[in-house]
Parts: structure tokens; C-alpha cells; sequence
């Protein structure tokens, strides 16, 4: 059966997944947007276990638990900077699709929620970020990963209609 691909408008905190992604920064440390409602809904232990990580690199990921979330596991991906599209910033934001991925598969996780990594302070384009998501995801589970489905975790409407279109397209 192939893997079940959707977009919903929801709070990522909320799903009840295996795994929920984190759009993270480098230092592991709880930000703004949903790095920061991440550990706040988790709770103190995340910030303890990030802290223990000491760090992440761009286009790179770690896991956690997921401590009070409803989902198990927290993968935690720093995505780029958008400055301009000409530092590399497309594979960048691929490759936190793609390490994600392999770290969920690597903890047993059939179920995974992403967010829309980097388009807030980051700034990245939200069209060019969608289309790359579901391009980056749609690569990794067409060579078997584990993952029975994942989720598009829209935090609003306009969002939400970028990735219907992509997975439609």
C-alpha cells in the first residue's frame, strides 16, 4: 500500500502521529513559532534533552522523545535562511525532508508531521518551500521507507492551499 500524503490546517502539537518535526534552530534552544509551541507542549524535559544534543546543523536533524506530546518522537531540523535562493538554500530545506525521514524510519515511525519548515522568520518562500516538501517527501518513500503517512501540518489557510496543490499536482 502506498503512503498516505495530506495537508491539514491543525496545530502540529495536537496530532497524534509517531513522529512530529520540529523547525528547529541551531542551538536546539525553544524560538518562536512552533519551535516554541513544541516545547512549550512538550514540556520541560525537551529543553533538558536538546540541551543534552548541544546542536543541529542546517539541513540536519536529531530526535528526541516527545515527552507530553501525543506523538512519540520529535525530529528536531534546522531549515535555511532564505537569502535570495542563491546559498543553496533549495538542497537545504530538501535535505530536512529527506534527514527527517531517515531519522522516523530509524525509530519505527509509521506516521510523521511536518510543518512548513523555514517560510516564517526564516523567511523562505511558502510556494518554493511546499513544492520542495512534498518533492523531498515524495522521493524518500518511493524507495520504501516504513512510513505509512505523513502529514502537512498547515498553521493557516493560504498555506494549506499550497500544499493541496502540490500533492494534487
Amino acid at each position: 500500500m502506498a503512503p498516505r500524503l495530506e495537508a491539514l490546517q491543525v496545530d502540529i502539537t495536537t496530532l497524534e502521529v509517531d513522529a512530529i518535526v520540529n523547525a528547529a534552530n541551531t542551538r536546539l534552544a525553544g524560538g518562536g513559532g512552533v519551535d516554541g509551541a513544541i516545547h512549550r507542549a512538550a514540556g520541560p524535559r525537551l529543553s533538558d534533552a536538546c540541551a543534552r544534543i548541544g546542536g543541529c546543523a542546517t539541513g540536519d536533524a536529531v530526535v528526541t522523545p516527545g515527552f507530553d506530546l501525543p506523538a512519540r518522537w520529535v525530529i528536531h531540523t534546522v531549515g535555511p535562511v532564505w537569502n535570495g535562493g542563491g546559498a543553496g538554500e533549495d538542497a537545504l530545506l530538501a535535505a530536512c525532508y529527506r534527514r527527517s525521514l531517515e531519522l522516523a524510519t530509524g525509530v519505527g515511525a509509521r506516521s510523521v508531521a511536518f510543518p512548513a519548515i523555514s517560510t516564517g522568520i526564516y523567511r523562505f518562500p511558502p510556494a518554493r518551500a511546499a513544492a520542495i516538501a512534498v518533492q523531498s517527501v515524495r522521493a524518500v518513500l518511493e524507495h520504501g521507507s516504513g512510513i505509512a503517512r505523513v502529514v502537512f501540518a498547515c498553521f493557516d489557510a493560504g498555506t494549506l492551499d499550497l500544499y493541496r496543490t502540490e500533492l494534487g499536482a
